[in-house]
């Protein structure tokens, strides 16, 4: 039988984001919904999250970041808190070598000190393992808030000034923008969320200036193949003005 997969990736598209950022909303009631548990939810958010890095790789999209655990997150009921923190190392264990075989490079964001020791040391294992590799770059926000990369990349700066002598006249939109999380990679071109919920949750704040959004209805767990493509066809129809007018744009393509 013919694998369906091949006729969704098929399909061909004209313009594709060089980043893209999804917020991964929807697992608990997706089992609720399936009378499942809340863990059972989240295990099968894992399948989506397969589908989601096989359709980037396969477009060639630089980048993906994906958010896993927020910051706020920890006020979530504990247990539920325990188990997705069991899922995060088991899937660092269990697919690490895949994304590596993939020539995947891995990196993970966020507050990882605040994480449990056996995490660091996972977290450190896979992106060591993986930072010689030249394809998508996988980006997982895990204990990540937009305003804490804000506040960390202030201080940053002023350890520059303070120790430094930076001049803070010196300090440009470019130049902060490089000293946030991700700072080396595209800013986020297209944002998704799942769920139907239309909000940011304080995720990449500053690096989702210029993105576009598309909220779509399913859950987590339903959104696989088709689904990423149809939200990559979207993209595809968006006018990006970044400020200007379509007039404008319109005569910059009739002019080049």
């Amino acid at each position: 039988m013919t694998d369906p997969r091949q006729a969704i990736l098929a399909q061909k598209l004209d313009t594709l984001p060089e980043h893209i950022a999804i917020i991964m909303d929807g697992n608990n009631r997706w089992a609720k919904r399936e009378g499942l548990s809340g863990v059972s939810g989240h295990k099968a958010g894992v399948d989506a999250v397969r589908a989601v890095i096989e359709t980037a790789v396969h477009y060639q999209v630089p980048a993906l970041t994906l958010f896993a655990f927020s910051s706020e997150n920890w006020r979530r009921p504990p247990l539920e808190v325990k188990a997705l923190m069991d899922l995060f190392v088991y899937v660092l264990k269990r697919e690490v070598n895949k994304l590596h075989e993939n020539n995947i490079r891995l990196r993970i964001i966020g507050n990882i000190q605040g994480l449990s020791p056996e995490l660091q040391k996972l977290i450190v294992s896979a992106e060591t393992k993986t930072q010689a590799n030249t394809g998508m770059q996988l980006n997982i926000a895990a204990n990540y808030g937009g305003r804490w990369d804000i506040v960390e990349t202030v201080k940053k700066m002023a350890l520059q000034v303070q120790q430094q002598g930076l001049d803070i006249d010196a300090i440009t939109e470019e130049k902060f923008g490089k000293h946030m999380s991700l700072g080396d990679l595209p800013a986020v071109d297209l944002c998704i969320r799942t769920s139907g919920e239309q909000r940011i949750s304080n995720f990449l704040l500053w690096q989702m200036a210029y993105a576009e959004f598309v909220f779509v209805d399913a859950l987590w767990p339903e959104f696989k193949h088709q689904k990423m493509v149809d939200t990559l066809v979207e993209f595809g129809q968006r006018q990006r003005r970044f400020g200007q007018t379509s007039a404008q744009l319109t005569e910059q393509e009739s002019n080049a």
